[in-house]
C-alpha cells in the first residue's frame, strides 16, 4: 500500500490535510553539547501550539546540522527501485562539519524520533569519495546527498553521493562524467525531463571559517549552474551567471512535472552588494538563465554595521534561501542581511511581481516579533519552508555558524516564526503572534532547516499533473 503522504500530483499535495508537526534541526556552535532534532506543534487547535513537543539529542558532538530530509517522497510513484511498502518515515540529518549522517525514525511516535542508524564520515568518503554532506533529496535510484567536499574533507570536487532507500548504505558517487563541475551546493531535478541541476557554493576550506573577502572579491565562489543527464549521471551543460554573482545556492524547480523552468538564488553581487534571483529555462534544447529579481543593498551608517560589511556603508540583502509554493504561484525570498522575507507572484515566472513583505531581525533593523515587541532580534529570515497548501510559511534565523558570527558578531540567538498568507487573495504576509519559539525553547542551540510532517514545498517532486 502506497504511503498516503506520497502525492501523485501537486494538486493532490495541496488538498491533503495540513501538517500538525514541524521538525527543526538545532546545532551548538561551540560543539560542547549535542546538536538535536526538535519537534514543534503546528496545530492551532492544540494546547501546545507553537511549542517544542519532542527532542532528540545526537549521540555525537560538533556535527553542525544543516539541511536534512525524508528518506522517501512523492517521486516514488513513477520510478523503479521503490518498494510497495516504502514510507515517508525516516529523516536523514547530515552533519556539515562532521560528515556523519544520522538517520532518525519518526515512528511509532512522530513526536519522539529515535536514532536508527549513523552513516559515518569514513563510509561516505570510502564508498562515494565525498565529505561535508549538505542537502539531500529522495528520488529515482535512491537518496541523493549533495556534498561540498571530496574525500579529504577540505577540498573538492564536491558532488552527489547515492544512498540506498532501505538500508541507507552509501552506494557510490552518482556522477559518471562530471565535466567541468567542481564546486557543489544544491541538487534538484526535472524528473520527467531526465534532467538534474546543481548549483555552487565553495569547498569546505572556502566556507567553514566564514566569508573570505579575498575569495569573494576574487570571484572564487560559485557562480554557475550545471545541467545533467539524470539517469546517466553525465554532465551536459554549464551555465555561467557571471563571475560577479557570487554563491548561486538554492534551487527551486517548478513542481509541474512537465515544466522546464525553476529559480536559483544568488547571495551577493560584488558590483553593488545586491542579491538576485535567476530563472533557468530550456530554449531550443539548450538551458539558459536570466536574472528576474534584483534586491538592492540598503545604505547604513558604518558605525551600525559589523566589520564584515562596515567598509561598504550598506547592508547587503544576502539572499540565502528561496522557496516556491507547490502550485508554482508564489516565490519566497529570504534576505538574511536586511531581515526581510519577500513574496513574489511568479505566475509568469519570467516576470516576478512583489506582492508581500515582512521584517524580522536584520543586521541593523533588529525588527521584533509581534509576540515580543520589545525584544530586538538578531539573525533574519534564513531557511524558509512553505506548507503544501501554500497558506503557512515557516522561517528560522541561523545561516551557518561561522557566517552568523561575521554578520551578527554580538550573537544570532535562535527563533522560529510562522507567517500566514492567503494564496486566493493574491499575496500578503502576516506574522502569527501565537507562534514564536525562541532561544530558551531550543536550549540555547541555533536553528536551521524545517521539515513538515507529510511533506512540504521543497521536499517532494511529482510525477503527474
Amino acid at each position: 500500500m502506497m504511503d498516503p503522504t506520497f502525492y501523485r500530483s501537486p494538486a493532490d499535495a495541496i488538498s491533503a490535510p495540513p501538517e500538525k508537526l514541524a521538525y527543526v534541526v538545532a546545532f551548538d556552535r561551540s560543539a560542547e553539547q549535542p546538536d538535536a532534532l526538535a519537534v514543534l506543534d503546528t496545530d492551532p487547535e492544540s494546547g501546545t501550539y507553537g511549542k517544542v513537543v519532542g527532542w532528540a539529542d545526537l549521540p555525537t558532538l560538533g556535527d553542525e546540522l544543516h539541511h536534512f530530509g525524508w528518506n522517501a517522497c512523492s517521486s516514488a510513484f513513477a520510478h523503479a527501485g521503490h518498494h510497495g511498502d516504502l514510507q515517508r518515515r525516516y529523516l536523514l540529518l547530515p552533519g556539515l562539519r562532521s560528515s556523519n549522517i544520522h538517520v532518525y525514525d519518526t515512528q511509532p511516535d512522530p513526536r519522539q524520533p529515535t536514532l536508527a542508524k549513523t552513516i559515518t564520515a569514513a563510509e561516505l568518503a570510502e564508498k562515494a569519495g565525498y565529505s561535508r554532506p549538505h542537502t539531500l533529496h529522495c528520488g529515482p535510484d535512491g537518496i541523493f546527498v549533495s556534498c561540498l567536499g571530496g574525500a579529504n574533507g577540505n577540498d573538492g570536487p564536491g558532488g552527489i553521493a547515492l544512498l540506498d532507500h532501505d538500508t541507507f548504505d552509501v552506494l557510490r558517487a552518482w556522477e559518471t562524467d562530471r565535466g567541468p563541475q567542481y564546486l557543489a551546493y544544491d541538487a534538484w531535478w526535472h524528473l520527467n525531463q531526465n534532467t538534474l541541476i546543481t548549483s555552487e557554493w565553495g569547498t569546505p576550506s572556502m566556507i567553514e571559517g566564514g566569508v573570505n573577502p579575498e575569495l569573494l572579491l576574487g570571484h572564487k565562489y560559485g557562480h554557475a549552474l550545471h545541467f545533467w543527464d539524470l539517469a546517466g549521471g553525465k554532465h551536459l551543460q554549464r551555465v555561467d551567471l557571471g563571475e560577479q554573482y557570487q554563491m548561486a545556492l538554492e534551487l527551486r524547480p517548478s513542481h509541474d512535472p512537465e515544466a522546464t523552468w525553476g529559480f536559483v538564488g544568488v547571495v551577493v553581487s560584488t558590483e553593488d552588494l545586491s542579491a538576485s534571483v535567476w530563472r533557468w529555462h530550456r530554449d531550443n534544447g539548450n538551458w539558459q538563465a536570466d536574472k528576474v529579481i534584483t534586491i538592492p543593498a540598503e545604505p547604513a551608517a558604518q558605525g551600525t554595521l559589523p566589520p564584515a560589511v562596515a567598509p561598504f556603508g550598506a547592508v547587503p540583502p544576502l539572499v540565502t534561501d528561496i522557496n516556491l509554493s507547490v502550485d508554482d504561484q508564489f516565490l519566497y525570498v529570504s534576505c538574511y542581511g536586511t531581515g526581510e522575507l519577500k513574496q513574489y507572484d511568479v505566475s509568469d515566472p519570467a516576470h516576478p511581481r512583489e506582492v508581500g513583505s515582512v521584517r524580522i531581525g536584520g543586521i541593523t533593523g533588529r525588527a521584533a516579533h509581534p509576540a515580543a515587541a520589545d525584544q530586538p532580534l538578531a539573525g533574519g529570515p534564513q531557511m524558509v519552508e512553505v506548507s503544501r497548501d501554500g497558506k503557512r510559511v515557516y522561517v528560522t534565523n541561523s545561516l551557518y555558524g561561522a557566517w552568523d558570527d561575521q554578520f551578527y558578531p554580538d550573537g544570532v540567538g535562535a527563533w522560529f516564526a510562522k507567517i500566514d498568507t492567503d494564496p486566493a487573495a493574491g499575496g500578503g504576509l502576516t506574522v502569527d503572534p501565537a507562534f514564536f519559539p525562541h532561544a530558551e525553547d531550543f536550549r540555547g542551540l541555533r536553528v536551521h532547516q524545517v521539515r513538515l510532517q507529510g511533506g512540504d514545498s521543497s521536499s517532494d517532486s511529482y510525477c503527474y499533473r
